[in-house]
């Protein structure tokens, strides 16, 4: 194995991407290469240290020792010992190949976050020896590995996993009962959930919380209402594009390394502007005043909530965005401003007003990528439009073209002026100019709004950016740990669910964390798909006194995994002991 670089040129500037990079002889004599992990831009420090890696790994390490049993045609000789026993090679038999690998990683994280000891202390077992703790687990895994429907995981997908195994449990863990009872036991101790994770965050990764991020994310449902009065599922905005559902709401503080500090349910119709006010109440009685620095996208906040930010004592600090209109106001004031550098590629314009400071930010990319997309979109509608205009249509199907164009090219078609006859399929289009002149100076600019006057703008820029780490954990839970389809009917199990699919994010953002001193390139999923590569095996070998000898065996790591078990630092466990059934 070696390193691999592709150099990429791009708006000028070169990146350079990295790949551990295997080379592999083929049936015909060929040396093929397969790219074994992408790596991404990595620094000098971890270049140099992934060299010495290979480079160990390469040399060759010492290989595990293999035992040799007794054949069964191969006895003579032997001493007569009942510690030996000899076997029928010619009868050895393969069974019950299943996932361990991903499996066993995800138990490592459920560890290392200590949340096996917190739930066992919670859950524990019941009278008649269910392990809660280890239910929960089982379907906080699930989320993580393979996301579905509790039955899905109670008809096949515990059985292919080696849960069992590291749990040392069998099928009854995963009964569709005991699925589905675990979720009403779980809410009662959300609360208690943040408060453990904010310590572990600390210790592992040496976080601080003085800077919070907030949002909000809706998700929907295929049920059909009316429902009881009270139920979370409401219809209202839906950022999936799914009006016509019932949703809800799920509001989430992260740190910005995506730590997930905490989340809340909501009704699907509650307007974004009203949620604040709770989570500042929250936060401030789990960590207590301090100089505390909120990050939040425009219609979060109300003109009301950021009054009281500004007069609570001490100040609660924010960065917020704020809608085109405010800077149609502003803009006069923004003229007389000069431009100040505040890092290579990005300018600023500060403007001081009754408390605040407004930030007016201007990035050198993003102008670029705007443009590049509005113009995109531009060619595209006016090529549709001119592609109308010559088609024999009714009124009826030009206007709903027209509708079905406006869809694709929303942006351009703010741009365009159409106008359609009053009675036949007739209509025009022109491009108005004005317009395109207002929007080619807003493209890659951005208004802030801050009670940080002090502050350095760079580094408000920098904190704006930040907002990309909880869109990131919405993406996450929504793609890669797929909390819908919701198929819970009760809407304490629908809390419940999200509470799992929180859970499992944690074990994905530690994951993440722990990668990201190694390389950006490398990914939480596709380090659980190396992972789950790794598969236990049992292996039966009849002996020659009527008994059988079962070896379960997890398979060897493969030289990439290798090497990541290596980076972080993990340590495979031994083999199970093998089994040998009693004398018939």
């Amino acid at each position: 194995m070696f390193l691999r670089c592709k150099v990429r040129r791009k708006d000028g500037k070169q990146h350079r991407h990295w790949s551990v990079v295997e080379n592999t002889r083929v049936a015909d004599g060929r040396v093929v290469q397969r790219q074994v992990l992408y790596l991404g831009e990595i620094n000098d420090s971890q270049e140099l240290a992934w060299r010495r890696s290979i480079e160990v790994l390469e040399e060759g390490a010492a290989r595990p020792r293999t035992l040799s049993l007794f054949p069964e045609d191969r006895v003579e000789g032997r001493l007569a010992d009942a510690s030996i026993v000899g076997v029928k090679l010619s009868e050895l038999r393969l069974r019950r190949p299943r996932q361990w690998g991903a499996c066993w990683l995800a138990l490592m994280l459920w560890r290392e976050l200590q949340l096996d000891q917190f739930w066992s202390k919670r859950l524990g077992m019941s009278r008649k020896g269910t392990h809660w703790d280890q239910v929960l687990f089982v379907l906080v895994a699930y989320r993580l590995l393979a996301p579905g429907s509790e039955w899905r995981l109670h008809r096949e997908w515990f059985q292919r996993s080696a849960l069992a195994d590291l749990l040392g449990q069998d099928a009854k863990l995963a009964e569709i009962h005991k699925l589905y009872r675990c979720h009403n036991r779980l809410l009662a101790h959300k609360q208690a959930v943040f408060d453990h994770l904010v310590g572990r965050w600390r210790d592992l990764f040496n976080i601080s919380y003085d800077v919070l991020l907030y949002d909000l994310t809706s998700t929907y449902f295929e049920s059909d209402p009316p429902f009881p009065e009270g139920d979370k599922r409401r219809f209202g905005y839906s950022r999936d594009h799914r009006p016509d559902c019932v949703q809800i709401i799920i509001a989430l503080v992260v740190t910005p390394e995506g730590l997930p500090l905490a989340y809340e349910v909501l009704p699907g119709n509650t307007a974004d502007k009203t949620t604040l006010q709770g989570f500042l109440e929250r936060i401030e009685r789990q960590y207590g005043k301090a100089r505390r620095v909120w990050l939040m996208d425009r219609g979060v906040p109300t003109e009301e909530v950021l009054a009281e930010m500004r007069a609570a004592d001490p100040p609660v600090h924010y960065l917020v965005g704020t809608p085109k209109g405010r800077l149609t106001r502003l803009e006069k004031h923004l003229i007389a401003q000069p431009w100040q550098q505040a890092r290579p590629g990005v300018q600023v314009k500060l403007l001081a007003q009754e408390g605040e400071l407004y930030v007016l930010a201007q990035s050198h990319d993003r102008v670029a990528k705007e443009r590049a997309m509005r113009r995109r979109q531009l060619k595209r509608l006016w090529a549709r439009l001119n592609q109308l205009s010559t088609m024999a249509l009714s009124r009826e199907e030009l206007l709903m073209k027209l509708g079905a164009a406006r869809d694709q090219s929303r942006t351009a078609w703010r741009l365009v002026t159409i106008e359609i006859a009053a009675e036949d399929a007739a209509f025009s289009y022109r491009l108005d100019r004005n317009k395109l002149r207002r929007t080619r100076l807003r493209e890659g600019r951005y208004l802030l709004r801050t009670n940080l006057i002090e502050e350095d703008p760079a580094k408000l820029w920098s904190h704006y950016l930040l907002l990309m780490a909880v869109e990131e954990a919405f993406k996450n839970l929504k793609g890669d740990l797929a909390i819908r389809p919701v198929f819970h009917q009760l809407e304490a199990r629908i809390e419940a669910h999200v509470f799992i699919a929180f859970l499992a994010y944690c074990l994905h953002v530690t994951l993440a964390r722990r990668l990201h001193a190694l390389a950006p390139g490398l990914t939480p999923r596709s380090v659980l798909e190396k992972f789950a590569a790794m598969q236990m095996i049992d292996v039966h070998l009849p002996t020659t006194d009527g008994r059988e000898l079962v070896l379960t065996r997890y398979t060897e790591p493969e030289p990439e995994l290798s090497l990541l078990l290596k980076k972080l630092k993990l340590e495979l466990p031994a083999q199970p002991p093998p089994k040998i059934t009693t004398a018939p």
